[in-house]
């Protein structure tokens, strides 16, 4: 049985917009399609906000069909202006190929590169568009565009129309570099089908038009949603700033808890956009999750699911036990590993303490910033809320060389939710 990747992507509410969704959909089914999206590397990593295009290009390759991305190189050193209310700063060549590198590997952990006639591909659109020349260009894509059609765009309208506002020719040409993309693909890789967000609409249609008009060939365009949470906020955003798919900017903990917060009035729409699950599946953690919302069932799930494909299942693991630690019941000291210590020595408050020798506990919390004295230390123990390494202390007593663990760290919880981890220097 051929699966439709198109209808698959409908079922689970990944297209907001199809240029021909009857055409398209023969299409997949007659032949295997090349879909590519764009990858803008204006940064050194990729965040949550490009997953669903990630799941696109890997939908399609799961049904036997070829996925390429686009790292923008080129596109890159201009910025696209969709979406933007004011001029992107520039990026120098050496910045964009440093971003380049991180930006593949990221999209590596979602695609196979190496499984075929359907094997993606990443493309560096630098290769072609840093050939061209302006002579070139003008010739033979400006004389596609009329300026009438162009400044009609919302994003260029919006700018235009405020007085605090501009658009450099730069940006204006943005568009037509990326429907010289698209030309370029059909061209060379056969590629009739062109993927993004809802804000890059207008883009995607310059691309098509520009392939009728040059080749007399069709060419198709989806795009996905642009997501909003149940309370108002632009997906991907928390208090803490964007969330990355690089461990360096966003740890594999505090990407784990992301998911973790889910609304769940967002759950179901989630676990469809971004987990690869059965719909049946996904119905039955839904239903298991509404016998009991406050288990948080559903939120576990959505957020192993995404943790392991971006982090891997080792990286998951540790993350959702990290969790467990400072949101559960308890611990065993056999559980700090050094891996595990390191994680939480990265997402609780911390401070030091000097090595010297009969330090009770009240004078350690008090030193390393735990509690504001020694006395209010005291009365947190003699009211049994203090515990020290998982075990709880019962009076005030002398940390020994056994309470520290690996040979200089103690972990503390203080009350029910509090935690703390003194280190000596």
């Amino acid at each position: 049985m051929v699966v439709n990747p198109l209808e698959v992507m409908m079922d689970r509410g990944c297209v907001e917009w199809c240029s021909h969704p009857e055409e398209l959909s023969r299409l997949f089914e007659d032949e295997m399609v090349t879909g590519y999206i764009g990858f803008d590397p204006t940064a050194d990593s990729l965040h949550v906000g490009h997953l669903i295009p990630m799941m696109g290009l890997a939908w399609m390759q799961r049904f036997g069909h070829r996925p390429i991305a686009i790292a923008g190189m080129g596109t890159g050193l201009i910025g696209d202006p969709s979406g933007k209310s004011r001029e992107r700063n520039l990026l120098t060549l050496e910045q964009v190929g440093k971003n380049l590198v991180t930006v593949k590997q990221q999209l590596g952990q979602f695609l196979d590169f190496d499984c075929g006639d359907n094997s993606a591909l990443i493309v560096n659109n630098y290769d072609w568009l840093g050939k061209q020349t302006l002579l070139e260009f003008l010739r033979d894509t400006g004389k596609h565009f009329s300026v009438n059609y162009m400044i009609g765009r919302e994003y260029v309208k919006s700018r235009l129309d405020d007085p605090e506002k501009t658009i450099s020719y730069t940006e204006f040409s943005y568009m037509l570099l990326q429907a010289f993309d698209f030309c370029h693909l059909f061209e060379n890789f056969a590629c009739k089908l062109q993927m993004g967000g809802n804000d890059q609409q207008g883009n995607i249609i310059a691309g098509i038009d520009l392939i009728r008009k040059k080749t007399g060939g069709q060419a198709f365009g989806i795009t996905y949603p642009l997501l909003l949470s149940a309370s108002g906020q632009k997906f991907g955003k928390t208090e803490g700033g964007t969330v990355w798919l690089s461990p360096e900017r966003t740890s594999p903990y505090k990407f784990y808890q992301f998911w973790m917060n889910t609304d769940d009035r967002d759950l179901e729409k989630l676990l469809k956009l971004f987990t690869f699950l059965p719909l049946d599946d996904i119905r039955g953690t839904m239903e298991e999750h509404a016998s009991r919302p406050e288990r948080r069932q559903g939120q576990r799930r959505l957020a192993m699911e995404v943790t392991s494909m971006v982090h891997g299942d080792q990286a998951a693991r540790a993350a959702e036990r990290a969790s467990a630690i400072l949101f559960g019941d308890g611990f065993e000291p056999s559980e700090l590993t050094p891996e595990m210590l390191d994680i939480l020595m990265n997402e609780v408050p911390s401070g030091t303490f000097t090595d010297a020798a009969k330090l009770s506990v009240s004078d350690v919390l008090a030193e390393a910033g735990a509690c504001a004295s020694k006395s209010e230390a005291r009365r947190l123990i003699l009211g049994g809320g203090v515990y020290l390494n998982g075990r709880r202390l019962e009076a005030s007593g002398e940390i020994t060389d056994e309470d520290l663990l690996e040979g200089r760290h103690l972990f503390f919880r203080l009350g029910k939710k509090r935690f703390f981890a003194a280190t000596k220097v």
